[in-house]
Formats: structure tokens, C-alpha cells, sequence
């Protein structure tokens, strides 16, 4: 059920996710509690904490996480899930009140031998107490208890990436074809996400962040491909500068999301396809996405822009008319080209590496389209493309670990 699993794994979401997941369990918590908390503790994996240390907090002008807290504990609603911080402007001006009045009741800490994406949130009032977590999926709530009474508790792993297909299913010919020759109406429903961050899009050349997008724009001239990143990277910059527009996000980031929509949207605009053709070619950039995110895992050090740059290679290629082999071969030739980019944060400056990868993902498919894909012998790929993804996956999943931690002691040890 491939249809299902792109809706579960594509859906809105307000500011990045880190933030909002602990803002949701936040909610959560104080919804479970029954009454204002008078302290707060809130444990992180390591993968979360780092993506949500620098990542601007929509429509506060406020950066990190105990901002995200304060509207959960004030103003959030669990279920409203990923939207949690979309609230009124007198609720934000409420939430900050709050915490200048209760900053010292609010802990924020990371927690140790955990999985990559855990948040736990822990509010106490009146001699009683809740806690919630949220792990595996960003809107997952795994255990959720008051006074040590358990409410919930559904801590199943397979969670972490959707299971409504297995596994073994997925392949890239699978998700080529099911892109390719499913019925267009089946299909057309993907549309919606390029509405939602086409807008986002549209406002972040107004300028937010490093003014990426508004600036590769300014010297982009008639060069189709340069337009197209600019109008991308703007989403971006709006996005993680704090614009309290939704977007549709891919595996739980809206940055994915962002980077498997507007490229392949503004270059079917651009070369005059048909809306049949866009259809197809976006749902084989956010599905090819899902499944290379489901080897890497949900978090990792490795950055989600390069998964999502294979969807776009793929996208870019099956426009320009290129063959199941020829997509194979732009799969190929993007893996060999960033696959070392490091996750080092949520933060504006993420619209400077959907740029690489959306470079890059142009040149992969450019290639490919000539027949041209990297050697067998080179780096991690393999003559079979899914052993090529697998041995991505195996990068990210298991073969970053060190560098995860490294990351994260350099980002808690700046000079100030």
C-alpha cells in the first residue's frame, strides 16, 4: 500500500519538527497533569537536542527549546499533533510571559542510552505528576502516565519508519513503477504539497535567514536550474528562521519535504509539463525519499537533505524522459556524490545544503540521462542500485555514530 504510506509519511507541519515533537509532548504532559505545571524536565535523545538548539521558534522571533515548551505548556493542543505550534499571536505573547515568570522551573537536559529520536517530558504540580514520551516517530506517543498510573504505552520499534509496507517491498523498481503507471487519480492528492510550500516558498524571498534563496535569485538570470534552487532554498530559509507557515513534510522533516516538492514543481513549470507528468514525477521523489530514509533511520548524523536529493535526481531524471536504468544510474551517481554531508543541527543555514544536494542532484541526473553513472568500483556503490542505498543506509545508520556524538560536544562546547 504504497499510497498509504506516503500519506502517513508526507503531512504538514509547522516549524521543524524537533521543537514541535517536544512542544507536542509537552502538551501532552500538562493535558495529562490536569493542572498549569509548577516544574518541568525535559530529556532528549542527543539527535534531537542538536536539532533543535539553533532552529528559529515560528512566529516568536525566538530561537531553541524552551520557547517550543512554553507554548506546549500554554497554548498547545496534542491533537493538533505537528501543527502544535501554529496558535494565535496573543497565545505566543502569553507563552513568553510565561517563561520569563517560570524559566527556572523549566529543565532541559539530554538523556543517555536512548533511542536517536526520544523526548520525554515530565510536568509536576500540586503533589502529582505526568510523564509522556514520544519516540519512533515524531508524533508518536510511546508511554504516557500520571502518578505512576500507566495511560499508554506503545513503545513498538517498528514505529520508527512507517510499517504499513514491508520492507522487503521496497525497492526502486517497485517505487518507480507504482510512480509511474498507477492510476493519475490515485496520485493527484500529492498536489497539496505544493500549494503549502510553494507559499512557503513565496515568503521566504521576502527575506529570512542568510536571505539564501532571495540572493542565489538576484544573479540567477534565465538559468532554469539556478532559478529552481533559489525558489527552493527560500522555503528553507523561511522555515527555519521561524515563519509560522505550514509545509509538508517528507519521514519527518519539512526541510525533506521542502527539498522533494519545489525542485521538481518549479522544473516541470519550467519546461512546460503536463500536470500528469508532475504528478508522477513528485510522487517518485518523495516515495523514492521514504525509502531510502527507512535505511538511514529517522535521525541520524547524516544529513536528511541527501535522501531527499535522491528523490529529486530520480524526479529530475523520469522528467527529462529518462529510463527505470537511467533513474537507477542518477540514484548511483548522487549517493557517490554527498554522502558524507554531516547533520550538524536545525538551523537557517540548512537552505545552504539543500543547495549542494539540489546541485548535485541536477549534475546525477544530467549524467545519468547521457548514460553516465559512476563506476562499481567507486565508493559505496555497488551494480545493483538497492545494495547502493543499503550501503548509504549502513553509512547513516550505523557507521555515524561517532560522529553524532562528535558533533553534538562541539555544538555544547562553542567559545562564547
Amino acid at each position: 500500500m504504497l499510497r498509504n504510506l506516503l500519506q502517513e509519511e508526507v503531512v504538514l507541519a509547522t516549524g521543524c519538527t524537533e521543537p514541535v515533537a517536544v512542544a507536542l509532548c509537552a502538551a501532552k504532559s500538562r493535558e495529562t497533569l490536569g493542572v498549569e505545571p509548577e516544574t518541568i524536565e525535559v530529556k532528549l535523545s542527543k539527535n534531537v537536542f542538536k536539532n533543535a538548539m539553533g532552529v528559529g521558534i515560528p512566529g516568536t522571533g525566538m530561537i531553541g527549546l524552551p520557547i517550543a515548551v512554553a507554548i506546549g505548556v500554554v497554548a498547545g493542543e496534542s491533537a493538533r499533533g505537528l501543527e502544535v505550534l501554529n496558535v494565535e499571536r496573543e497565545e505566543v505573547e502569553h507563552s513568553k510571559r510565561w517563561l520569563t515568570d517560570h524559566s527556572e522551573a523549566v529543565r532541559i537536559g539530554v538523556k543517555d542510552m536512548c533511542d536517536k529520536l526520544y523526548i520525554e517530558c515530565q510536568c509536576s504540580a500540586v503533589g502529582h505528576s505526568s510523564r509522556v514520551v514520544i519516540s519512533g516517530r515524531h508524533n508518536h506517543f510511546s508511554l504516557v502516565e500520571k502518578d505512576d498510573n500507566c495511560i499508554l504505552n506503545d513503545s513498538c520499534e517498528s514505529v520508527a519508519m512507517s510499517n504499513c509496507v514491508d520492507d522487503a517491498a521496497l525497492s526502486v523498481k517497485t517505487v518507480y513503477d507504482y510512480a509511474t503507471t498507477a492510476p493519475i487519480d490515485e496520485l493527484r492528492f500529492i498536489l497539496d504539497t505544493v500549494r503549502y510550500n510553494k507559499a512557503a516558498s513565496v515568503e521566504g524571498m521576502k527575506g529570512y535567514g542568510l536571505n539564501t534563496g532571495k540572493i542565489l535569485m538576484e544573479s540567477a538570470g534565465n538559468d532554469v536550474v539556478h532559478q529552481v534552487v533559489a525558489r527552493t532554498v527560500s522555503a528553507s530559509d523561511a522555515r527555519m528562521d521561524g515563519c509560522t507557515l505550514p509545509v509538508y513534510s517528507n519521514s519527518g522533516s519539512g526541510n525533506q519535504g521542502i527539498a522533494c516538492t519545489l525542485p521538481v514543481y518549479e522544473y516541470a513549470q519550467a519546461k512546460g509539463c503536463s500536470e500528469d507528468a508532475l504528478i508522477r514525477a513528485l510522487v517518485l521523489s518523495h516515495l523514492m525519499s521514504i525509502y531510502v530514509k527507512k535505511g538511514i533511520g529517522r535521525l541520524s548524523a547524516l544529513c536528511g537533505l541527501v535522501n531527499a536529493s535522491i528523490g529529486v535526481t530520480s524526479a529530475i531524471t523520469y522528467l527529462h524522459g529518462g529510463s527505470y536504468e537511467q533513474v537507477g544510474y542518477a540514484i548511483k551517481n548522487l549517493i557517490n556524490t554527498i554522502a558524507g554531508m554531516v547533520c550538524d543541527g536545525a538551523k537557517p543555514s540548512c537552505a545552504l545544503k539543500m543547495s549542494t544536494g539540489l546541485y548535485s542532484a541536477f549534475v546525477s541526473a544530467q549524467l545519468a540521462c547521457n548514460d553516465r553513472v559512476v563506476d562499481v568500483t567507486d565508493g559505496l556503490s555497488e551494480r545493483d542500485v538497492d545494495h547502493s542505498i543499503r550501503n548509504l543506509g549502513r553509512l547513516g545508520h550505523d557507521g555515524m555514530n561517532e560522529t553524532d556524538e562528535m558533533v553534538l560536544d562541539i555544538m555544547t562546547h562553542k567559545q562564547k
